[in-house]
């Protein structure tokens, strides 16, 4: 879901229609307009009730007509990217593709990569390296995307842009590798001139074009021609 509303031809919720596809966009846990409560109960809880706002906006939504529940796809951006990189290990077959920008696949590495020093710790609970009375790390890096990837079995394209320093482009190099020794149709897609945004029109051309090849391939076309 957006968090905040303003036009762009990045994602554009009317060029996905557009292109014949409906969207669901819930406001799940941790988006603005319900409360204090509702906002921060994300933190230090990436995989939790967030998740299952998801999930149970989807399936409410797929008991529809109009909604064909066997050509479902999910995408999403920076937490949406961490969001479809932890549901591709846990969708439970729900989704035929992925699409994942900018996304956090492996929360210990995010840690130590990004440049936004103060926020791991004020979001994530703590280092990884520090553990609770249990002997624990914090749940947000014991239920890691990069985790279930023994539990991925869906084509999934991840974008990145190399100039990301909020999360690093290796989260995306990553994720992609992982799919490929998996043997799972998966492609990688860098902006060497791109931080967390694509800003530029001929990157945002590019960027429009895989995004909707790679949803018409697995969600429109016959299997014979993909």
């Amino acid at each position: 879901s957006p968090v905040s509303q303003f036009w762009s031809y990045r994602w554009n919720f009317q060029i996905m229609a557009a292109n014949d596809y409906v969207i669901i966009a819930p406001n799940r846990r941790g988006l603005p307009g319900f409360g204090m409560e509702w906002l921060e109960e994300i933190s230090g809880d990436y995989s939790g009730q967030c998740m299952q706002d998801y999930l149970s906006a989807i399936d409410d939504l797929a008991t529809e007509p109009y909604i064909d529940r066997s050509r479902l796809g999910a995408v999403g951006a920076s937490f949406g990217g961490y969001s479809v990189y932890w549901l591709a290990g846990n969708h439970d077959k729900r989704f035929k593709a992925f699409i994942a920008h900018d996304g956090i696949y492996n929360t210990q590495q995010q840690y130590v990569e990004t440049e936004e020093l103060w926020f791991p710790n004020w979001d994530m609970g703590s280092a990884p390296w520090k553990k609770n009375a249990e002997g624990q790390m914090q749940k947000v890096f014991t239920t890691s995307p990069h985790l279930y990837v023994d539990k991925w079995d869906t084509p999934i394209l991840c974008i990145h842009g190399q100039r990301d320093f909020r999360i690093e482009y290796t989260q995306a190099e990553s994720a992609f590798t992982a799919a490929r020794m998996r043997g799972l149709d998966a492609q990688l897609l860098l902006f060497p001139d791109e931080n967390h945004w694509v800003l530029k029109p001929q990157n945002g051309i590019l960027w429009q074009r895989t995004f909707f090849r790679w949803l018409d391939r697995w969600l429109k076309d016959s299997p014979a021609t993909k």
